[in-house]
């Protein structure tokens, strides 16, 4: 029994260590009244937070009720509720396309820069249709950036 506890004592830091640095972060739509064509199931960053100039993945869980052929996905960027920074990404380059109607995936990676100040962050997703421009989702979360390794402390 000794040996159990002692076995236990030693794996639980290890454990800790290991457990994925992927988080699930909640989400807000936009326009809480529009009637969507794309919901978001839900959203999660890896790793979170996020440690500038080493590569971070934000995950979309998706769902659709009618095929995708291809469009624009508008990233934007707060920083303290400033505007500091937008980017346009092919729809298809961040999923497989056509998309079919029913549940899909967004992933976006990219490498903050640098010089990238530690905090918090918002980020704003648009998904624009590629036939008609017109917005199929529009949502938002918060994210945290830090300098370091992922085994530290935020």
């Amino acid at each position: 029994m000794a040996e159990m506890k002692l076995i236990a004592v030693l794996l639980i830091p290890l454990l800790c260590l290991i457990v994925p640095l992927t988080q699930a972060v909640n989400f807000h739509y936009c326009d809480k009244q529009a009637d969507y064509d794309v919901f978001v199931q839900g959203v999660e960053i890896n790793p979170h937070p996020v440690i500038r100039s080493q590569l971070a993945t934000f995950t979309v869980n998706a769902y659709t009720g009618e095929a995708i052929s291809g469009g624009k996905l508008v990233i934007d960027i707060k920083y303290f509720g400033v505007h500091i920074h937008q980017e346009t990404h092919e729809l298809c380059g961040e999923t497989s396309c056509p998309v079919s109607a029913g549940s899909f995936v967004i992933s976006h990676t990219e490498a903050l820069p640098a010089f990238t100040p530690p905090g918090s962050y918002q980020l704003i997703m648009k998904v624009i249709d590629g036939e008609n421009q017109k917005q199929m989702t529009c949502f938002s979360f918060e994210f945290r950036v830090k300098v370091g390794s992922s085994m530290e402390d935020s």
